[in-house]
């Protein structure tokens, strides 16, 4: 489904209500699977985590999560610690291109084991559970959050708990922070101190219920819509906390140099353009919160703003090639830019083509990224339909805020 996106005013005043965020619900499933005393409300509607739902309630011998990475890593872990279940985990073509040797290599450290079904390094694989009895693991700190969140989230409910130790330079610090204070906040003993962390056993857990917050990264789709809305506009967002545990509320403080202002008010979060004439070029390391990279470099590209942006090395193994993507899509609306293994480089630019037609790459962050472009221009999101993957509802909620979008007609 490809998506006419006309050039729209967006409504001054406006309120979202936002599922519950998919990287939380996606640990905390795996949580409930391990601890089913435990309650979720307010879980994302997600294509992931229903996915994830779905394999965690699946007695079937072959597993396929299709493009959910998130539920590859998690579960990989999961099925690795139950004993004397035999699965084949696979995925889609991409999926299968995406490497998972770090973690499963991990995961033998503890004595899990895995092998190949093809190509070495990558899905799909077969995991034989068993009981772990190691405890202790060593992996380099620059991979994929992902790997970590999975080892430290089955860590409670390993024989011995687990100490992990990273190697080098850590990033993606707020997703494994996420995953630290989840833990803690079911009541399991975690500490985290330099390259070291370490999680104690918890074989028990007593009934208990969490509510989900909900998704700053879908949040951040709306911070692109305030920065280039008129002085004065409003969307109100809900539930939302003013110290997240989610990494990407970095947007907070981020989208302040592009006159948005975040008031926070009860479980809401309100949204206000406010004057700004500072035009100089802005720089952010997004190594902690590569997700909402493509927001920002497309929110840059919309207000005329150079912008570098670095830290983004995890980008290239994503759903797509993000950089190479944002390059090529970015390129095609007029945009000069430039890209390396780990950096964007976006130079001011007065031109905004119209009625281009952005391929999404099967990446949900594409096609919802240059979506907030419709205020400055009209365009077209090819395969538009890939937003389910994390937010089902997000074509609704645009019109809801007066965006004018309609199914292109070939």
């Amino acid at each position: 489904m490809d998506l006419q996106l006309q050039l729209s005013d967006v409504n001054l005043k406006s309120q979202i209500a936002i599922t519950g965020s998919k990287s939380e619900t996606n640990r905390l499933l795996l949580l409930q699977a391990l601890y089913p005393n435990l309650k979720l409300n307010n879980v994302s509607n997600s294509d992931d985590s229903l996915m994830m739902t779905k394999a965690l309630q699946s007695e079937e011998s072959v597993i396929d999560i299709h493009h959910a990475g998130t539920a590859m890593r998690f579960l990989t872990a999961f099925f690795a610690t139950q004993e004397g279940r035999e699965i084949v985990l696979t995925g889609s073509s991409r999926m299968q291109e995406r490497p998972i040797s770090i973690l499963v290599d991990a995961l033998r450290q503890l004595g899990a084991v895995i092998e190949y079904e093809k190509n070495e390094g990558y899905p799909p694989i077969r995991i034989s559970g068993k009981k772990l009895t190691e405890s202790k693991v060593s992996l380099q700190a620059n991979v994929s959050s992902q790997y970590i969140s999975a080892l430290l989230l089955i860590a409670p409910r390993l024989e011995n708990g687990l100490e992990l130790i990273l190697e080098g330079e850590l990033t993606s610090i707020p997703y494994i922070q996420m995953t630290l204070s989840l833990l803690q906040e079911i009541g399991v003993e975690t500490t985290f101190e330099g390259n070291r962390i370490t999680v104690r056993p918890k074989s028990v857990m007593e009934s208990k219920s969490i509510t989900v917050e909900s998704d700053w990264s879908s949040a951040s789709y709306y911070y692109s819509i305030v920065a280039m809305a008129p002085v004065g506009t409003e969307i109100t967002l809900s539930s939302y906390k003013e110290n997240s545990f989610q990494g990407d509320s970095d947007l907070v403080a981020i989208y302040r140099h592009f006159g948005v202002e975040s008031i926070f008010k009860e479980d809401n979060v309100t949204l206000r353009k406010i004057a700004i004439t500072n035009q100089e070029q802005v720089t952010f390391d997004l190594k902690n919160t590569p997700d909402i990279a493509q927001t920002i470099a497309v929110s840059c590209f919309g207000l005329h703003k150079a912008c570098h942006l670095t830290g983004l090395h995890t980008l290239k193994i994503k759903e797509t090639d993000r950089l190479v993507a944002l390059q090529n899509e970015l390129t095609k609306l007029g945009a000069i830019i430039t890209i390396t293994d780990d950096s964007l480089t976006l130079e001011a630019s007065e031109v905004i083509k119209s009625d281009v037609a952005i391929q999404t790459y099967q990446d949900h962050r594409m096609a919802m990224a240059f979506a907030p472009l419709a205020i400055k221009t009209s365009l077209i999101i090819n395969e538009a339909e890939v937003v389910s993957k994390s937010y089902p509802g997000f074509w609704d909620d645009l019109r809801k805020i007066g965006f004018r979008i309609a199914e292109q007609v070939l």
